[in-house]
Order: structure tokens, then sequence, then C-alpha cells
């Protein structure tokens, strides 16, 4: 974080000051923001907030002897540090944050791109992170911090020395866009696709998709909106950005699109495509599995080219990305036995996506298994999006259909229905089980999908395996 007195940072979070020790209220801190203790390091701020299972006020003691100078609670805690008060810590975060980029950006260069897609978010940050870091000073998100914790705590990362903040906003409800965008006003909005993903939570595809449009309503101007031509619900943001006087590229693969891509190849070494982009024709080769992958790669050149990085360097710093992020296609075992453990989290359209990687890199003297468990937040639609991927699994000609835990009975029982018979589909009840008979059952030559939600856990099962057959 960048240097701000004691009083400074209790007026942007509207606190009450109780300093401690030798400090005053024009102590100067400087460090790392986090609300997790065991992250704490000597001249970290350290936010106490509660949860549903635990308190961070129990641990303000930790994180000063962790290093901690200064906490922000909500009530005062005995533990020699100076504390912050405020009716609520999370919100202070949020405003801390939102302090930190408007000084960072009035004094310097700062330019900021939001992301957001039912799917896609974490790669697409990373490929751009990946594009950018050689321009200069890069900050984006660890993993998928981009909720109403994660996404302040990685805004308080910028310095003055920062060029680009990449945000990567998640919605766990309406307005969650909106909120988290407006901390920042992101120079460029990208927004990747409207899917089922958290649909239970929203009330369908359509109000999914309005909550996404929140980044581009949340959008500097000047600014620029970079938008998926292939998705509808995507495409027609356009009338937001126009309205508001954004700036509009189009990625896709369709014949409008600014940045396209033509002939996409999947292989289980990565996948190719050849781009056109401004009149330019290049091919990219990312390392990364899966066609669907290649729609990020699109934003996120669409936004380099935005902060000025030609589409040649883009290109070649993409192709040095070798995996998305830990437990998303990430190829592990061998090539005796592949596994590729993307249970990081799912949703209908990622595991249709998934499951169609896994049937195109698998050639045909090998054989294709999927272990499957439970998409969540899908509300009513729940069962019957379990159906469908039962349904493609088979008509994708799967030869092995492993289906774990009771809540993704219904794709097992849909796998039965179509055709899938004589143990080509089993229903295990938990990891336990599925790794003793996948311990057995996986032979030479076997390419194995690992797919679920996050909540279910099966990339630790992902993890078991890929590690028996290394």
């Amino acid at each position: 974080m960048i240097a701000l007195t004691l009083a400074e940072i209790t007026a942007a979070i509207g606190g009450d000051l109780r300093v401690a020790g030798e400090d005053t209220a024009e102590t100067v801190v400087d460090g790392l923001v986090d609300t997790d203790s065991r992250e704490m390091v000597p001249g970290a701020i350290f936010v106490a907030k509660p949860g549903a299972e635990t308190d961070g006020h129990r641990f303000v003691a930790s994180a000063v002897d962790a290093g901690a100078v200064l906490a922000i609670v909500e009530h005062t805690v005995d533990a020699p540090v100076s504390q912050i008060i405020v009716p609520d810590a999370v919100a202070a975060l949020g405003a801390l944050a939102r302090e930190v980029v408007a000084r960072v950006r009035a004094n310097g260069s700062l330019r900021i791109v939001g992301i957001t897609g039912s799917n896609g978010k974490t790669t697409t940050k990373n490929f751009l992170a990946r594009i950018l870091e050689a321009e200069g000073e890069t900050v984006a998100p660890v993993k998928s911090f981009n909720n109403e914790v994660g996404a302040p705590v990685t805004m308080l990362r910028v310095t003055e020395d920062t060029r680009f903040l990449v945000s990567e906003f998640g919605a766990a409800a309406p307005g969650s866009i909106a909120h988290l965008a407006g901390l920042v006003e992101p120079d460029i909005a990208v927004v990747l696709m409207v899917g089922m993903a958290h649909a239970g939570g929203f009330g369908g595809i359509e109000a999914t998709a309005k909550a996404k449009a929140e980044l581009v309503e949340a959008a500097r101007v000047p600014g620029t909106a970079v938008l998926n031509l292939d998705d509808s619900r995507v495409a027609a943001m356009g009338e937001i950005a126009t309205a508001r006087g954004l700036k509009i590229m189009r990625f896709g693969q369709g014949q409008d699109a600014d940045v396209r891509a033509l002939d996409v190849e999947v292989h289980a070494s990565g996948t190719i495509c050849h781009l056109e982009v401004a009149g330019e024709q290049l091919t990219l080769r990312l390392r990364v599995l899966g066609a669907h992958h290649v729609s990020n790669a699109l934003a996120a050149i669409a936004a380099a080219r935005e902060l000025g990085v030609t589409t040649t360097d883009a290109v070649a710093r993409l192709e040095t990305v070798e995996i998305a992020e830990r437990w998303r296609m990430q190829p592990m075992g061998s090539d005796r036995v592949r596994i590729i453990n993307d249970a990081y989290n799912a949703s209908p359209d990622s595991m249709a996506a998934a499951l169609r990687t896994l049937a195109q890199i698998t050639s045909p003297e090998e054989r294709t298994v999927a272990v499957l468990g439970a998409m969540s937040e899908l509300g009513e639609s729940a069962g019957e999006e379990h159906d469908r991927i039962g349904l493609l699994a088979v008509r994708l000609n799967i030869q092995r259909i492993v289906v774990v835990g009771p809540e993704a009975r219904r794709l097992y029982l849909s796998a039965v229905g179509e055709g899938s018979w004589d143990s080509e589909a089993v229903h295990l009840p938990d990891q336990d089980a599925a790794f003793e008979y996948l311990r057995t059952e996986l032979r030479d030559g076997d390419r194995v999908l690992v797919k679920s939600s996050n909540s279910v856990g099966l990339r630790h099962l992902g993890d078991r395996l890929g590690e028996l057959f290394s």
C-alpha cells in the first residue's frame, strides 16, 4: 500500500482512531493490508473481519505478533497496537481501497482493467497480467480474489510505481459488481460471457446478464468496453457502452470482431488459432488446453491493445503461459495416464467445454475418462443442467463416466438413460471411493478429466490421481 498517516486512513474509512505505544495521528504506515492474520508481515495492516465461522477480532493479537502495526476493527481489542474502530470492517476495507487507488491514479499513469463474466475471469486476468507485466509494474489478483474482500485487498497492493491494475469482479448478488467496480472506475471493462454459473442466486440468466452489465455501467468515461461478440447477451451491452460514450472493442470468432480468431485447433499440447486484428494476421499457439480459452486470450489481447501493447507482443507473451491457474485445465500425471485437473469450479458452460476438450485431445487408440461432480449454485435449473451434462458426455462418446457424490447422481442417471451401460458409467459416494475405483480402473493410454464445482472438492482427488500416475 502507499504511505498514509493514521489520520489519513481514519478519514478515508470514517473511523475512530485509538493510538497505542509511540504512535500518533501522523504516524505513517505503508504495509500490506489483509484480513488473514496468517498473511501478516512487519508493517502490515490487519482488518478484523467478522465471519460466519470465526471472528477476525480473535486474531488481532496474532496479527500483531506477526508484525501488524495497525488493526481496523469493529470494536476495541485488548492488543498493543493502534486501532481504528469502524461500523463495518469490510466496508472500511473497500473505502480504503477506493482512497488508495484514487491517490495513485491522480499522481501517476495508473490504468485499470476490470474483468467479469460467468466463466473465464481468472484465466483472462492471468493472460492479461502476463502481457502487461513486461510493460511495467502490474498488480493482479492472487487466485480468484474477486469478492468484497479479495478485490479490495488486491487494489491495496498498488504503489506509486504501479502502471496497471487488473481487477477481477465476481457477483455474489445484484449490485456486487457495481459496488466493486465503483471503487476504482475501470478504464477498460471486459465482459467475457453470461452463463448459468450462479444463475440460481440471481433468479435466471437474464438477471445474471444484468449483473454483468454493471461493469460496463461503472467504467470510467472516456474508456473502453471490451465485449464478447459471440455471446449475444454480452454483445447487447454495446448499447450501454454507446449510451455512456465508451469505445467498444469486440472479440470473438464472428466476422465483425475487432480481435478475431479463426481455424481453432485443439491438441493435447495446447490450442492453435489464426488471429485477425486491425488488418494483421498472426498465429496464436496457446499451451493452455481447451478451445474455450481462445476467447479469453482474445479478450486479453483486445484489452492490451487499448493499453498500447502491440498484437505481436501480446501474442508472444501469451504463448509463454503454461497453465491458466492451478486446478484449471491443469495437466498432471504422465504420458501414460494423463490427468486434466479442472475442478476449481464448474458451471454448465465450463463443464461442457471441458468435456469437449477431453474428446478433442484423445486419439482413437486412447480412452476418455470423465470424473464428474456436482455443479453448485444453479437453483431450480440444477436438475435440468446435470441431465444435460450427462447426455453430452455420452454423445461425446466419453468411454468411462465416473460420477462422484450424491448431489451429482442425476448426472449419472442421465448418462445411463442415454445409453452408458455395462459399467461405462458408475456412481460413487465420495472421493475416497472414487480414488480406490480409479487406481485399479485406469490404464495406460487413458486421458482423464476431473471436473466439479469448488465446493465439491474433486480438485483434491485430481491431485491424488496426478501424483499416483506421475
